[in-house]
């Protein structure tokens, strides 16, 4: 397998690996307030976590930003927490606001979460000097993981609310509140102080 394929399956089995759920908890608290038929919005959403953590990725492979990885590893299930917290207040489901505040969150929360890949991705590339085919090929991967995460979010509202008729809010009330309490646990876990 070439370089770019190799990047390209570790990335996507990366953010979707059951080992590190918190990137599964994250997508799925990110997009539980939306249906099939909202599919733009969930592309911009997503778009715009990966062009978060790409950013901060590439910085941190090259060695531009420099953190702790105690703090990161803490700070990601916080972003997962907030992002379920965030879901209880959506009051209706019609999206008047072209770009909602849900996705300068996930911008923001993936420049968080792309800190948390750098590690793994340094690992996988060692001194290697030439990184920007593995760096966007790994990239590529990880939105790709992320799009059947969201296939799955997406396919379990499609049954949840649409054919068995569960009540839309009751059903992300519901799962957001899941995803919060697992993101606690986490929370608790990693605490740093």
């Amino acid at each position: 397998m070439n370089d770019f394929g190799l990047y390209f399956t570790l990335g996507r089995q990366h953010i979707a690996d059951w080992q590190g759920i918190d990137h599964i908890l994250f997508i799925m608290a990110l997009c539980l307030r939306y249906q099939l038929a909202d599919w733009r919005k969930i592309l911009v959403l997503v778009t715009a976590f990966t062009i978060g953590h790409s950013i901060t990725l590439a910085l941190s492979v090259l060695n531009v930003v420099h953190y702790s990885s105690k703090w990161i590893e803490f700070l990601i299930p916080v972003t997962i927490v907030i992002t379920a917290i965030s879901n209880v207040f959506v009051k209706r489901f019609t999206f008047r606001n072209k770009f909602p505040f849900i996705y300068f969150m996930a911008l923001f929360f993936g420049l968080i979460h792309g800190l948390g890949f750098s590690n793994y991705l340094k690992s996988l590339l060692g001194k290697d000097s030439n990184i920007i085919i593995q760096l966007f090929a790994f990239n590529i991967g990880l939105e790709a993981g992320q799009l059947l995460i969201v296939s799955g979010v997406l396919l379990l509202s499609f049954v949840t609310v649409g054919l068995l008729k569960v009540s839309r809010r009751e059903y992300v009330l519901y799962c957001s509140g899941g995803v919060f309490a697992l993101a606690m646990q986490m929370v608790l876990q990693r605490w740093v102080w």
